[in-house]
């Protein structure tokens, strides 16, 4: 499953670039996200849980993360096992930070490939929707991080645990919302 999105960060270029290259405030920032150890050269250990609906997965793996300053772009190349779901996934992710009014675009493409019990949501197109509410919650954090007065205070700020409950009850909401709209267009 191909997942691409976009986002404005209101901070320069550079700056979220930098950002980018600190993988402990991302993982913070990146709800259900822990990062358990830095093994150097890029390669790292953590874990990634996801609620949704009755199942919860937990995908523990390694990750690989390589970049560029010069174009500011990266790569990020992870697998995972949910040991108790039974279910693998695998993720080629590519970003690239630009100029943009107000701040930075930022482009993701990610390559997500699921199997097991997890995959299930993938062939809803569920992944997608709740990739998209995830986004916006990791820019709300990263914009907090980089509006702190301190390090301290940026340290502190984290993404809340996903809900998948709720998660799906705000996609539904929204997929809802965007129908009403669709007809009375028509109208």
């Amino acid at each position: 499953m191909n997942i691409t999105q976009e986002f404005q960060v209101a901070a320069g270029p550079e700056m979220v670039f930098g950002f980018f290259q600190d993988v402990h405030s991302v993982a913070q920032c990146m709800p259900g996200a822990e990062l358990t150890e830095d093994h150097g050269d890029g390669n790292y250990t953590g874990a990634v849980s996801v609620r949704l609906g009755p199942m919860t997965a937990r995908f523990e793996g390694k990750a690989e993360i390589t970049s560029d300053p010069a174009t500011m772009t990266g790569q990020i190349k992870g697998k995972g096992v949910d040991r108790r779901g039974g279910s693998r996934g695998n993720v080629a992710v590519e970003y690239n930070v630009i100029a943009s009014e107000g701040g930075a675009k930022v482009s993701v493409d990610a390559d997500l490939t699921i199997s097991g019990a997890a995959a299930q949501f993938g062939r809803t197109g569920l992944i997608n929707q709740i990739s998209q509410r995830l986004i916006q919650e990791f820019v709300e954090c990263l914009e907090a991080k980089l509006a702190a007065e301190t390090p301290t205070e940026a340290a502190a700020i984290e993404a809340e645990d996903v809900k998948g409950f709720s998660l799906m009850l705000s996609t539904l909401a929204s997929k809802i919302s965007a129908l009403i709209k669709m007809i009375f267009r028509r109208n």
